[in-house]
């Protein structure tokens, strides 16, 4: 259960490999979160993440290791009902899993790109649904969930990762309405280009960031009760001016 301030106390990272998500731990842990549970289909990723967790946090934060795979979306409502059914349940779950893909790669293998669309959206929506039932039961929960400012306006250079953003990032607008006045909080997360694993030797777009900002913002997002943030902040306008240039304008800005 969330502390006097409002803190979490307890939470549950699915892609618990993520460089964004384990900063946000990290930045969580400081403020009192006193377990962390980190899931995930790669043991070794989880193992390592999880030792390095404790040295940062040995006398203060429990880190656990637990199996999870976006792709076995017919078992993730047990998963997550068995991920839940600890002492105090669990305050936050942050849905951090997603494949970036190749997209010259996957134009010609339909099912290489059909796979970044089951992890990054199919995938997610069956684990948020199952986290919502689980928070339901318990009367309370906050669901974080990296989105990508790919997914508001898609371009042709990534398109099949950014559609797997888009429907991501409308299904959680959606849920987070359907769940007003529930005592479920959905938080998305919209950043920009972010340097971690996931894009190393890739070449840095403009308003570059890393996933220790993103974490920061996370975490100011969550004690100034916002519903999406973006990373960094002025993408939000960027972006708003991308989604108003014409198609043919949009099409020819350079990849």
């Amino acid at each position: 259960m969330n502390d006097a301030l409002g803190h979490p106390q307890s939470l549950l990272v699915l892609g618990g490999g993520s460089d964004i998500a384990l900063a946000t731990v990290n930045a969580l842990a400081a403020q009192r979160c006193r377990t962390a549970i980190l899931a995930g289909r790669r043991p070794e990723v989880l193992d390592r993440a999880a030792a390095d967790l404790r040295r940062s946090h040995p006398d203060t934060l429990t880190v656990e290791t637990a199996p999870f795979d976006a792709l076995e979306r017919s078992g993730h409502d047990k998963v997550i009902q068995e991920l839940f059914a600890r002492p105090g349940g669990i305050d936050l779950v942050i849905v951090a899993f997603a494949i970036l893909g190749d997209q010259q790669v996957d134009q010609e293998d339909p099912e290489s790109a059909a796979r970044v669309v089951e992890v990054n959206f199919t995938g997610a929506v069956t684990a948020m649904l199952a986290v919502v039932k689980q928070f339901r039961a318990q009367g309370r929960g906050t669901l974080v969930v990296l989105s990508s400012v790919a997914g508001v306006r898609v371009r042709k250079a990534n398109f099949i990762y950014g559609s797997s953003k888009a429907g991501l990032d409308g299904f959680t607008q959606g849920l987070a309405d359907s769940l007003i006045g529930t005592g479920i909080r959905v938080l998305l997360v919209r950043p920009g280009f972010v340097t971690t694993k996931m894009t190393a030797g890739m070449k840095k777009a403009p308003m570059s960031t890393t996933a220790e900002a993103v974490a920061t913002t996370i975490v100011r997002g969550l004690e100034s009760g916002a519903s999406v943030v973006w990373v960094p902040s002025a993408l939000r306008y960027v972006m708003g001016v991308m989604k108003l240039l014409p198609r043919a304008v949009f099409r020819r800005i350079p990849s």
